[in-house]
């Protein structure tokens, strides 16, 4: 079969509208920038400690390269069956989040989270956010009729009972973004207003009362309150941040320059290839740099909701907002968190900070909303 350069044209433009390129690009930019930041984060520290300075570099590429593989996958994949699959992946993941908590997984710094499989350590909780987006997104598909109290209801429960396996590994951080993801895709389904402002003041109680009842750890409420009474906190929450505010400052507008700052080559900031991530961004890169990085955030969050507003059904719809409050909040979180405006809550900065679970579930993210364009551009 021959081609004319006008017909090669067409197919090209019309494989261009289905993967949306911008959103590609974007997620990969930001993936590679944080496999650099991890490298330039840990280089120093590892070679004082004699061991191989590439020792995370490997590793997150490794990381990289089986996200995409996800993230392709997932997008080949027709959104429209994970409705179909949802009561499935929630029951797995109820029973994943239990069966770390039973013993059958790993413990590290007094959390229990993990599943060792050869070199990963899999999170199950870093996929709770996917499959509770999923599964909101069906319940709510499914009521074209519009959400009443008992549907409001029904959802807390619902995600609720994942929530409060979270809570327990113990990893606060993942808990308040399941919360937000709830709260922010009940209001693009249409729940009345005075509904979610019920919720809201019932989280706010529900709090409350654990934190009476000493349900939520001494050390939980310091990191959460760091932020408003510096003074008040332990010295371990307040150096973190205070370390990396420092690390920050000293990027002023141009920065010290990638692989060079003293916080970031002397390991000043403890976690900084996870956590902190965005300080060693500051340090090298200065203020244009994460200005830079912040504006690529900003790029993602206007293709998704793109996505969002071209889907052809509620559920194409709904998934992506989930994907929306999931990917933005957690910037705003991670960010926040390293400028000391925000509680310091363990939330990592999507595609930049170090772990494999959090890589693939934010690549499996994207990879959603890319199924939703390509259905909704055909």
């Amino acid at each position: 079969m021959t081609y004319t350069t006008d017909t090669l044209a067409t197919r090209s433009r019309h494989v261009t509208a289905r993967i949306d390129p911008i959103l590609i690009v974007t997620t990969g930019v930001l993936a590679l920038t944080g496999i650099v930041m991890i490298y330039s984060a840990t280089k120093g520290k590892l070679a004082l400690a004699g061991i191989d300075p590439y020792y995370y570099l490997k590793r997150q590429l490794i990381f990289f390269v089986l996200a995409a593989a996800v993230m392709m996958a997932v997008s080949l994949f027709d959104y429209r069956r994970w409705e179909q699959l949802a009561t499935v992946l929630y029951i797995g993941i109820v029973v994943a989040l239990v069966a770390v908590l039973v013993g059958l997984g790993s413990s590290s710094n007094g959390s229990q989270r993990w599943f060792p499989i050869g070199p990963l350590q899999l999170q199950p909780s870093e996929f709770a956010t996917l499959v509770l987006i999923i599964a909101i997104a069906t319940y709510c598909a499914r009521r074209p009729e519009g959400l009443e109290f008992r549907d409001l209801v029904r959802m807390v429960l619902m995600a609720g009972l994942p929530i409060v396996l979270i809570i327990k590994q113990p990893d606060l951080g993942t808990a308040i973004v399941c919360s937000v993801i709830l709260l922010v895709m009940l209001a693009v389904a249409g729940m009345p207003g005075r509904y979610l402002i019920l919720l809201v003041v019932g989280a706010v109680f529900v709090v409350l009362v654990a934190v009476n009842l000493g349900l939520v750890k001494h050390y939980q409420i310091q990191r959460l309150t760091s932020f408003i009474s510096p003074n008040s906190a332990s010295s371990t929450v307040t150096y973190q941040v205070d370390q990396a505010k420092t690390a920050i400052a000293h990027g002023g507008i141009f920065g010290q320059g990638l692989f060079k700052g003293a916080q970031t080559n002397l390991a000043y900031v403890p976690y900084q290839q996870t956590d902190f991530i965005f300080s060693a961004v500051g340090e090298q890169l200065g203020f244009v740099g994460a200005g830079v990085l912040l504006v690529l955030y900003g790029i993602l969050a206007w293709r998704i909701m793109r996505v969002a507003l071209m889907a052809k059904d509620a559920f194409g719809r709904l998934l992506c907002s989930g994907v929306f409050a999931l990917l933005m909040f957690s910037v705003f979180e991670n960010v926040g968190m390293n400028m000391g405006i925000m509680p310091v809550a363990g939330i990592p900065l999507p595609f930049l900070s170090y772990g494999g679970s959090s890589m693939i579930g934010f690549m499996a993210a994207i990879g959603i909303v890319v199924s939703v364009h390509h259905r909704s551009t055909r």
